[in-house]
């Protein structure tokens, strides 16, 4: 995607320097910054403290997290604890799992010298795969909002609920949920995005509004509460949201408020689609760890304060508890279909099935 009008991915390996690069979403919206990562501390730190968030973006990461590990020690014990280090900063995506098992496989059939080059040339690998999948996603989600811009005799736009973000800041490039919505707005198919804020850390209101800013494409950004009074005035068209883990039974692990989307979609006969790459999905297990996190991300908020600078203020009153569970799930009756790269399937035991099988 364009930055002021320059390509850029949400990570990427800089050759001539040897260095890791990566958007610090953190900053965003207020201050656009490259970070580098040198160390597997650093690609930690990173993913923990969400520098790069977004199932496949943190997949990506920590498989160049283990490169930087192997960079500067090989062997299994420190392949085995760097990839332990890097599988526990976030225990819900499953894609961080996935793609530090391509990595670990891909340097099991090479001499320990190799390691690092191994695992550098997997993580480019992994980087273009991701673009290609969410193209191929975009693709497959494009007929869905064609086909309601046909229903309304091309008039008016389309309207598009999405909630945190799933855009390209939540991959390499294009998105998940959001890359349908790029690819209608390239065929000429007129988008109009109620961006959910998402509190806690509020991704919509920072990197999705952000990111449809950058594209030139229209959007308004409204509370969480504010959606399904929206579907009520038969004002959204569609629900697009992603995922960072879905079942083989269909449900759907996504940020937190994502269920109560999809109750108020189905009650209002809205559509509600996930948008997913199959390395989303955990074929092994039909529950899901919840991620809990720090309790001041409820509590507290930044943005810029009266003097133009970043500043974090707190929201409650002093010594009030509060909780923060960082996903929800949504089960597979609430879903009306799974987008993912080869086509669109039933979010049900029998849709995942036969998406399997797509895959073998």
């Amino acid at each position: 995607m364009n930055v002021d009008g320059i390509p850029h991915r949400s990570i990427w390996f800089e050759d001539d320097t040897a260095t890791l690069r990566i958007i610090d979403q953190t900053r965003l919206p207020h201050e656009f910054v490259i970070a580098a990562l040198h160390t597997l501390d650093d690609a930690c730190h990173a993913i923990g403290s969400m520098q790069v968030r977004g199932a496949p973006l943190i997949g990506v990461t920590a498989a160049f997290g283990l490169y930087l590990a192997l960079r500067t020690g090989s062997g299994s014990a420190v392949m085995m604890d760097a990839a332990a280090r890097l599988a526990a900063t976030r225990p819900t995506a499953v894609n961080l799992r996935w793609a530090l098992n391509r990595v670990m496989t891909a340097i099991a059939a090479h001499p320990e010298q190799d390691e690092a080059t191994v695992a550098l040339a997997t993580a480019r690998v992994l980087c273009a795969e991701d673009v290609a999948t969410c193209s191929r996603i975009g693709d497959h989600g494009l007929p869905l909002i064609d086909a309601l811009w046909q229903k309304k005799q091309k008039q008016g736009v389309v309207n598009i609920l999405t909630h945190c973000n799933a855009g390209w800041l939540a991959a390499v490039d294009w998105g998940t949920a959001l890359a349908p919505v790029y690819k209608a707005v390239a065929a000429g198919i007129p988008v109009h995005v109620w961006v959910d804020e998402t509190r806690p850390r509020n991704q919509g209101a920072s990197l999705t509004a952000w990111e449809l800013a950058r594209q030139q494409i229209p959007h308004t950004v409204i509370s969480d509460n504010a959606g399904g009074h929206l579907m009520q005035a038969g004002r959204v068209d569609l629900c697009l949201v992603g995922s960072d883990r879905t079942t083989r039974q269909g449900a759907v692990c996504n940020k937190i408020g994502t269920y109560l989307k999809a109750l108020a979609a189905w009650d209002n006969q809205v559509p509600f689609y996930v948008a997913l790459p199959l390395s989303t999905i955990d074929w092994e297990a039909d529950s899901i760890p919840i991620e809990e996190r720090d309790a001041d991300e409820v509590t507290h908020i930044q943005g810029l304060n009266s003097q133009g600078r970043m500043d974090r203020v707190r929201l409650t009153p002093a010594g009030s508890p509060a909780l923060n569970h960082a996903f929800d799930i949504t089960p597979g009756r609430l879903v009306t279909g799974l987008i993912t790269e080869n086509g669109i399937f039933n979010a049900s035991a029998e849709g995942l099935a036969r998406l399997k099988q797509t895959d073998s």
